[in-house]
């Protein structure tokens, strides 16, 4: 366990940032990468512990994948019928996106495949993809059903499915559009409520074909894809950490550089937003991915309500959103969101417990949380613990600056899953 004491704030966050690269499309470009005829470069690609563990998993998987400082290279296989049976079990760490993702993209080969992870991801539940994978004719031994360890079976063949999603899950709906890949038929998904749609674009980008409309997404069985060049936006997830804290820490003015904006990512601009806070969006691109510059402020925000429509845009912002509303004058209702309690941690009770340690008037619900605002933060009497999670890690950096005080954190590590740099970057707003 890494026990830190956390940053101090003494004059405000002032600086220019270059967020590292997004999370979530780091790791898709390797994988398209890894089917595509010939190579693919990847720039500003995220060197995070969980996006290591994806490039470790096609290596070993006989894809050749070369990395510097700031690129990865993939020479692509071809297809998904070309991998070379691995000779030990793919080790997710703690990546879900991983896991969940290759699930559907290795659902049809030749032979078994096992996957392990971490203990917090072996508690992460996988039943919500290996149920519809199974129905598509996939062969999946896990722990009591649900569970890392499992074994992918051997298996030739899928069938096409039409399938509702029960639960807004971009990592379920993206398992299920790689199946469908490879299906006899195509496969016809619908979603309960629209999530994030990088897999989406990213087989487009790599000359790939799907329908969509609205809620409604139609997977063509295909296998020709060409490698491509690709440059990875800022991640939005990691740049909401400096975003709250340069509205929240006093005295503060922070410009993040080029994050991406794909509409279906900015939900923690317009809860924000509808806080009160405004933003300057400058030097925006119209790339497959779009970006931008944000610049931040000191703000006094207000209360806000947030509802099961809204948490799909936002679900990995959800504890900034409460820490935020902690600072926020009046009371903020966060309901609907009960997929945080299968989340790295649970983090509706992990926010809750670590907040409380610092003076915030927070309650939890069975889906969301209750939080009077308004309230002076303090830094915690004993120390503070991310509970090995990089976001609660992060957001409670970001609470420690906004009380001013001194501070520990436990299980700081953790923040090295998505944010390797981010000590780094909290220092430099600093000088």
């Amino acid at each position: 366990m890494t026990t830190i004491a956390l940053p101090q704030n003494n004059n405000g966050l002032h600086g220019t940032l270059s967020i590292p690269g997004d999370k979530s499309i780091s790791h898709r470009s390797v994988m398209f990468g890894a089917i595509s005829e010939g190579r693919t470069t990847v720039d500003h690609f995220l060197f995070s512990d969980d996006c290591l563990r994806t490039i470790a998993a096609f290596r070993a998987l006989g894809v050749k994948i070369e990395t510097t400082s700031d690129q990865v290279t993939i020479e692509g296989k071809g297809g998904f019928d070309q991998f070379e049976n691995p000779d030990q079990p793919l080790d997710m760490g703690n990546s879900g996106t991983s896991t969940r993702l290759l699930l559907g993209l290795l659902a049809r080969q030749p032979f078994d495949i096992e996957m392990v992870g971490d203990a917090s991801l072996s508690r992460r539940p996988l039943n919500r993809v290996i149920e519809p994978l199974a129905q598509m004719g996939a062969q999946i031994s896990a722990r009591d059903n649900n569970l890392l360890p499992l074994t992918l079976h051997a298996n030739r063949r899928l069938q096409e499915i039409d399938y509702q999603l029960p639960v807004a899950s971009a990592q379920v709906k993206s398992a299920l559009i790689l199946a469908g890949l490879q299906a006899d038929q195509p496969t016809q998904l619908t979603e309960k409520l629209i999530t994030r749609d990088h897999t989406e674009k990213m087989l487009q980008q790599f000359g790939g074909s799907i329908q969509q409309e609205g809620k409604h997404i139609k997977v063509t069985p295909q296998s020709e894809f060409q490698g491509q060049h690709i440059s990875v936006p800022g991640d939005i997830s990691s740049a909401a950490f400096f975003i709250v804290a340069g509205l929240c820490v006093p005295n503060s003015k922070v410009v993040l550089q080029q994050v991406g904006l794909n509409p279906t990512r900015t939900g923690i601009l317009s809860a924000l937003s509808k806080m009160g806070a405004q933003f300057e969006i400058s030097n925006e691109t119209a790339a497959s991915e779009p970006a931008g510059d944000i610049t931040i402020h000191s703000q006094q925000l207000q209360a806000i309500n947030l509802t099961d429509q809204d948490i799909p845009g936002l679900v990995d912002e959800v504890p900034l959103i409460a820490l935020a509303a902690t600072q926020a004058t009046g009371t903020t209702v966060i309901s609907g969101a009960e997929e945080l309690r299968v989340k790295e941690t649970d983090r509706i009770e992990t926010v809750t417990e670590e907040l409380k340690k610092m003076g915030a008037d927070i309650e939890q619900r069975p889906d969301g949380f209750v939080i009077n605002g308004g309230t002076k933060l303090h830094s915690a009497v004993e120390p503070l613990d991310s509970h090995g999670d990089h976001r609660i890690g992060m957001m409670l950096a970001v609470a420690n600056l906004i009380a001013g005080g001194t501070g520990q954190l436990q299980h700081a590590d953790a923040i090295n899953i998505s944010y390797p740099t981010f000590w780094q970057d909290v220092a430099q707003l600093q000088s």
